[in-house]
């Protein structure tokens, strides 16, 4: 049997695809008897109006395991980009979470211990895009979910990292502020 894993966090960025592709989750992961579990039944039992918390599915009615609630982290307003992020990212989601299981990120022996909470941005501007490219988004937001349970279940970056390379990093946003552009 596989170690206790308490509770993990991770977080990706995959963007380079059309506008409004960007993706970035944020993952909590730990066993269902605990803080992760406990906080997984209470998001689903307490919804919210615009953040409906949805399990990752593969289609209607196949849910994946380890079980993977998915949050909004935008209002969801309209019922386009509800059928976008509750279609084509939520398959996505789900399809990220066996990537990390076949890739050994999870393991597979645990699938049904564990359970995952999702933070799952969506670029609003896809709800007014005709052009809109599933496909892309659905492969950007497969890779993004897979890359951030591999991020939260190996502790990356690790703090020597972190410490080694804080003054060489500046956040994106910061800096467009420092040069004018926000």
């Amino acid at each position: 049997m596989s170690e206790r894993i308490i509770m993990r966090t991770g977080e990706s960025l995959v963007a380079g695809g059309p506008p409004g592709t960007a993706a970035e989750p944020e993952v909590v992961i730990g066993e269902l008897d605990g803080p992760v579990g406990t906080a997984l039944a209470t998001l689903t039992g307490d919804q919210v109006k615009g953040h409906s918390r949805v399990f990752a599915i593969l289609n209607t009615d196949i849910q994946v395991r380890p079980v993977t609630l998915m949050v909004s982290k935008v209002t969801v307003n309209n019922s386009r980009y509800t059928n976008i992020l509750m279609g084509t990212v939520q398959a996505a989601i789900a399809n990220g979470v066996l990537d990390a299981v076949r890739a050994g990120d999870i393991p597979k022996e645990k699938a049904n211990d564990l359970g995952i909470i999702c933070s799952v941005w969506l670029n609003p501007s896809v709800a007014t895009d005709d052009n809109l490219n599933h496909q892309i988004l659905f492969d950007i937001h497969r890779k993004a979910m897979a890359q951030a349970i591999h991020k939260a279940m190996t502790n990356t970056p690790d703090i020597d990292w972190l410490l080694e390379n804080q003054e060489k990093i500046t956040h994106k946003y910061f800096q467009m502020g420092l040069d004018g552009k926000i």
